[in-house]
């Protein structure tokens, strides 16, 4: 899997590109070595679109989204919004670039300063936007929380201590919504929360992206949320891209044994059928030191001798279905 290539990327005859990542690199030094934490990615997102990342833990996804937000730059590569290089300007010029993209993170309490009060906290992109009056941003910070579905009179003077992670999480949200973006990045907005909250937000979201045509990158872990909310699905795997195409598609007839081990892995709800997990030999690699080749070759049963020397480059197989793999299942 781990592969290189852009043959995924699309054209600007084949739709509105509002985001696109070429040859992202992440790396970080560390006292026992540099981290492999995203290691040539390219990816693009059509305006309107939802793009699913799924992966397990530690494959770079949230390294990804930070990386598009410039927190912190990565180490080389592009990240163009509406046609402008983020990796290329700084200071003022960026944060006004960067404006139309915001982020909704993974840790609802966390993510909020907790000596500010809510009012405050979802007002502050505002001020540092600037252009409108106090009364117009009370206003618009009233409007949101509404929209979010809290009390602006009842949250406005509380803090963050003072509500449940559901609740906070809509904050967020309502902070991440108050600058009117045109692309929102949701790092696993919904882990944290419990099963029937995670519903809550999760149809909250649809219902900002229909009503304010919104732009979305969302990272996940669980496949079923991945499946339900996306238009289009990324599969990552210790720092690399390993296959792309529409949800229906991949999660039917999967081209990636890493996506099929991910798939197999998901419980049936009906006692009568057999669990179908495919095992992986092996243990996760270090990004420290990851493999040579295919990243996955260490864990996959169908790794040969060519998946060590060469890496595989992401290739169309099917319509709009692409994988990078030496030795894809059989179409």
């Amino acid at each position: 899997m781990a592969g290189t290539g852009t043959a995924h990327l699309r054209t600007e005859h084949e739709g509105d590109v509002i985001l696109s990542v070429h040859n992202l690199v992440v790396e970080y030094a560390t006292a026992s070595g540099k981290v492999h934490a995203v290691s040539d990615v390219s990816l693009d997102i059509r305006r309107g679109e939802t793009l699913g990342l799924v992966g397990e833990s530690g494959c770079g996804k949230s390294t990804l989204a930070k990386a598009v937000m410039q927190l912190p730059p990565p180490t080389s590569g592009e990240v163009i919004i509406d046609g402008r290089d983020l990796t290329a300007i700084s200071g003022r010029e960026l944060r006004t670039a960067r404006q139309p993209v915001q982020m909704i993170f993974q840790d609802p309490i966390s993510s909020l300063n907790p000596l500010r009060k809510v009012r405050h906290i979802v007002a502050e992109g505002l001020e540092v936007a600037g252009g409108r009056t106090r009364a117009e941003r009370t206003s618009m910070v009233d409007e949101m929380l509404s929209v979010v579905g809290l009390d602006p009179a009842a949250a406005g003077d509380r803090r963050p201590h003072e509500f449940s992670g559901g609740q906070c999480q809509r904050i967020s949200i309502a902070r991440a919504m108050v600058v009117n973006p045109e692309l929102v990045i949701c790092d696993e907005p919904v882990s944290a929360l419990d099963v029937s909250v995670q519903a809550q937000i999760l149809n909250l979201l649809e219902d900002m992206k229909e009503r304010y045509g919104l732009t979305m990158l969302f990272i996940a872990h669980d496949l079923a949320v991945i499946k339900n909310i996306s238009d289009r699905v990324v599969v990552m795997y210790l720092g690399k891209i390993c296959e792309v195409a529409d949800p229906d598609q991949m999660y039917a007839t999967p081209l990636h044994p890493y996506t099929a081990a991910l798939l197999s892995a998901v419980p049936e709800p009906d006692p009568e059928i057999p669990p179908a997990e495919l095992a992986l030999s092996g243990d996760l690699p270090s990004p420290h030191d990851p493999p040579s080749g295919c990243r996955f070759r260490t864990r996959c049963p169908r790794a040969e001798a060519l998946c060590a020397e060469r890496e595989p480059e992401i290739r169309e197989l099917r319509p709009q279905h692409f994988v990078a793999c030496h030795f894809p299942s059989t179409i």
